[in-house]
């Protein structure tokens, strides 16, 4: 049952109750914590979408889908493992060794310590050994939010992974072609389908939302400090850092720009809080970036974003903010499919 035979018909009671299932699936989504799942879910089906006409034109394959799932489960694998190795190199080397890094943590205190009031300075570790004293006494302080840290991690990363297999096998179930559905199940897939449609479009904004922070960023290490005699190390690795982080709504920002806001206490005190500036200022003008650019892909206002994301916050907190633009975006189209917006 496709979009266009449904939208403006006549709302039977199977529609609604899968608009009822719907709303409680994504309710619960938000309340449960399960949106790393959902959103990587969703990815992994926008993914195989995208992926397998192009496929299907190359291979003539009776089930392309199957090829880019084996393509895709490949390319997951690898980042996987290279990511494991990556961080595994790191520890080992001179760079992630937990002494050196304490080491230039106690430098950057050092430098920090003349342009900080004197209330701040005599608080502040003298040497390293006094640093490494100062976190050993705040994780024996903090010991039980401590342990729930990996666990919370593996929670995600079993979120992250369940997510793609059930996305990949929901791509995998309209792919089987079966015209043997019965009523429910295809009002069902019908709410699946344009979930899937709205976080495509809201992905892709996202990536232009990163490009440009990235460029706002670039010009910012690259051009103005340096105009200002302020050379940072460590910058192409910013950037980096920047345009990935930026793929993650509003947090990835944040993240971003606190790596930023650090390497520039290194330089000194000036430069880190003319950092926190900068970060403030993208951090509130993405709100307005995100709204702009992905309210033109979704046919909305700015102000109907921004005022989702204000109420989502106000009920969820910061998953209510990344969830926002792609919940309400979803609601917007099931009601112009209807025709009552």
């Amino acid at each position: 049952m496709s979009a266009g035979s449904m939208a403006g018909g006549k709302v039977t009671p199977v529609i609604w109750v899968s608009y009822g299932f719907a709303a409680i699936s994504l309710l619960l989504v938000l309340k449960m914590g399960l949106l790393v799942a959902l959103f990587s879910g969703l990815l992994m089906y926008a993914l195989i979408h995208l992926m397998a006409p192009a496929i299907a034109r190359r291979f003539s394959h009776r089930q392309p889908r199957m090829i880019a799932v084996a393509l895709l489960s490949s390319l997951l694998i690898l980042g996987l493992m290279a990511t494991i190795w990556a961080i595994h190199a790191f520890l080992r080397s001179d760079a992630g060794n937990l002494h050196n890094l304490l080491q230039k943590l106690a430098d950057i205190i050092e430098t920090s310590r003349t342009q900080l009031p004197l209330w701040v300075s005599t608080n502040l570790p003298e040497d390293v050994d006094s640093l490494q004293v100062m976190i050993i006494h705040w994780l024996r302080e903090h010991a039980s939010e401590a342990k729930l840290l990996v666990p919370e991690a593996g929670h995600v990363l079993v979120h992250l992974l369940l997510g793609m297999i059930i996305g990949s096998m929901v791509a995998l179930r309209d792919a089987s072609g079966s015209h043997n559905i019965r009523p429910l199940a295809a009002a069902l897939q019908q709410r699946v389908a344009n979930l899937s449609q709205v976080f495509r479009k809201i992905v892709f904004a996202q990536v232009r939302i990163s490009a440009i922070n990235t460029i706002l960023t670039g010009i910012f290490l690259m051009l103005v400090l340096p105009l200002a005699g302020i050379h940072l190390p460590l910058i192409k690795t910013m950037i980096a850092i920047t345009f990935l982080a930026g793929l993650i709504p509003v947090v990835g920002n944040i993240l971003s720009n606190a790596v930023i806001v650090i390497v520039g206490l290194s330089y000194s005190l000036n430069v880190a809080f003319a950092s926190l500036v900068f970060m403030v200022v993208i951090h509130k003008a993405e709100y307005f970036l995100n709204a702009r650019i992905i309210g033109a892909e979704i046919n909305a206002r700015a102000w109907e974003l921004l005022t989702a994301i204000l109420v989502m916050e106000t009920l969820f907190g910061l998953p209510g903010v990344v969830a926002a633009p792609v919940f309400y975006a979803y609601l917007k189209k099931e009601l112009s499919d209807r025709e009552m917006v």
